[in-house]
């Protein structure tokens, strides 16, 4: 008999990050407005974009060490969650090109402490034959999450401002860390 739902775990797993997602998305087509707005130009945006990206990739190699040693992996995820939280938060204080320099490493530490840990207990969870279904489920949902917080992150820049946007990622990306938090270890 053939499954037709994902299992409790991937669901759950699924959920979180549709969060995070949606958080990292309604900045993202933004962030060079944001960096002008900040006295920057485009070469400073690449710049920060430039140290969040190489802070991730040294980051992402450690994390993804101590996720294999770790005997409750899922609270790498959740502090994960919880440094990205405290980053985006971090945006809403920024007024210079160097302390938006420091916030992109707290958040390049927070995307890359979740990262590997997040995919390889995603992968243990995947159901034999359902494997590509799954991970497509999670592409799918990551292209979807994207597209929502991009139209929300411009409505709410172009109505509100940059502060509300930062706010809203930091509590989205701490719903994302409680709800793992929270779920039976047996789940994950």
């Amino acid at each position: 008999m053939k499954k037709k739902h994902f299992n409790r775990a991937i669901r759950s797993m699924l959920f979180a990050d549709s969060l995070l997602l949606v958080a990292t998305a309604m900045l993202g087509p933004l962030y060079a407005i944001f960096v002008e707005e900040l006295g920057g130009d485009l070469l400073d945006a690449g710049a920060t974009f430039a140290v969040f990206s190489f802070v991730a990739g040294v980051v992402i190699l450690i994390s993804g060490a101590m996720g294999d040693r770790a005997k409750e992996p899922e609270l790498i995820i959740v502090a994960g969650y919880l440094i990205t939280a405290i980053g985006f938060f971090a945006y809403a204080f920024v007024n210079s090109m160097v302390a938006l320099m420091a916030v992109q490493v707290i958040v390049g530490v927070g995307l890359a402490v979740r990262a590997p840990v997040f995919d390889a207990l995603f992968s243990e969870h995947l159901d034999k034959h359902r494997e590509g279904i799954e991970w497509g489920a999670w592409d799918s949902m990551s292209y979807f999450a994207g597209a929502f917080g991009a139209v929300v992150g411009g409505y709410i820049a172009s109505n509100f401002g940059f502060t509300y946007i930062f706010f809203i990622m930091a509590v989205l990306s701490l719903i994302s860390a409680v709800y793992i938090y929270s779920l039976p270890r047996k789940v994950l």
